[in-house]
């Protein structure tokens, strides 16, 4: 048989193939976040048990086991749940719009005690879906009008998403979408032209914006429009990541979070936290764990000769690089505040558990990718 029509075979299930590297990363990440989130949301007389702290510890146990479960079963199999986890997520994303109002968005459905955010459950249904779709199609034998689908697949989860209102989750499909539309074989002609038709479309759109959205972009662009108003987190964001020096005031030593001037610490500004009482260490520890995760995600996506596994590892790896990339900006003034939690760092469990799921699909096309 000839070297180039060797049939590949699949791995079976090896911790000797198993990236410590990995799953470690995401793990140190997490611990700088719950170190964080206990600073950021500490009050005094309340015992561990009773601290967001402990919530999000409790999210990260069952996002583990999730993770050690998935790791058993060849990732090639998540083709049969592709659908019905998009589906699913659909309907639990209507289902919002039924749920009680929290701070002008429907973003959560209460679940015992806990809130469920289906919004991070629709990013993984759409990367799973696009997965399946390119892997078992070729861009140069589609119907223009099939290959429209990748762009349908997005846009329905997309919309629902923004009626929420959450512009910043909805605009994290974006460059996942892209990205696998990459990898595929999509012209880069046309995706040039998609793009930009999308930035020529940018005055139109700001016009159906909340007003608040709004002020946010016009602060991004004048960070002294509205010191008082829609700029006045960022600016004490930046203050809190400034004064925190190289070496940081110290866990929960710092005025800006302690003293409450910063808003949203512990979700979507956490990283002010993190600048401000780790210093320029712990923030640059924080953003290099970050890129060995996507590094080592993009590496997979390369390596893998399966297209499934390789456009699953492309999508997830974008996905997560690109919502702390989005969340570092926002927070150092660098891009437009549009709410994007940090990747296993900000408070929140939904998102913990969709993470380390993701991560989980990471480390399973490695161990059980075809060899040749």
């Amino acid at each position: 048989m000839a070297e180039g029509s060797r049939i590949p075979v699949r791995k079976r299930f090896d911790l000797r193939h198993f990236d410590k590297m990995l799953f470690f990363a995401p793990i140190a990440i997490f611990l700088i976040g719950i170190l964080s989130i206990y600073s950021a949301s500490f009050k005094t007389n309340q015992t561990f048990d009773q601290t967001l702290a402990m919530k999000q510890v409790m999210w990260m146990g069952v996002g583990i086991l999730v993770a050690f479960l998935a790791l058993r079963t060849d990732y090639f199999k998540l083709q049969d749940v592709a659908w019905p986890i998009y589906l699913g997520s659909l309907v639990l994303l209507v289902a919002v719009f039924f749920m009680p109002a929290r701070l002008g968005a429907r973003r959560w459905i209460g679940f015992g005690g806990f809130n469920i955010q289906p919004s991070e459950i629709a990013k993984i249904g759409v990367i799973l879906v696009l997965a399946r779709f390119f892997a078992a199609n070729r861009p140069e034998y589609l119907s223009k009008r099939k290959l429209f689908a990748p762009f349908a697949i997005v846009g329905v989860p997309f919309l629902l998403i923004l009626k929420q209102p959450d512009l910043g989750t909805g605009l994290l499909l974006l460059p996942a979408l892209f990205s696998m539309l990459y990898l595929w074989g999509f012209r880069k002609k046309y995706l040039a032209i998609i793009i930009g038709a999308g930035l020529l479309m940018t005055p139109i759109l700001f016009h159906t914006l909340k007003d608040y959205q709004k002020a946010r972009l016009m602060v991004f662009v004048n960070p002294n429009a509205d010191p008082l108003g829609a700029g006045y987190t960022i600016n004490q964001s930046k203050i809190a990541i400034g004064s925190g020096g190289f070496f940081g005031k110290g866990f929960m030593g710092g005025t800006q979070n302690r003293l409450a001037f910063l808003p949203e610490r512990h979700t979507d500004f956490i990283f002010g936290v993190v600048g401000e009482e780790g210093g320029f260490i712990a923030s640059v520890a924080l953003i290099f764990l970050f890129g060995l995760l996507v590094k080592k995600g993009y590496d997979i996506a390369g390596e893998t000769p399966d297209r499934f596994g390789s456009q699953l590892a492309c999508g997830i790896t974008t996905l997560i690089g690109s919502q702390a990339v989005i969340n570092l900006g926002m927070t150092m003034g660098l891009l437009p505040v549009v709410g994007v939690p940090l990747p296993l760092v900000s408070y929140g469990g939904t998102s913990v558990l969709v993470t380390m799921f993701s991560v989980s699909i990471l480390l399973n096309v490695k161990m059980h990718r075809p060899l040749f």
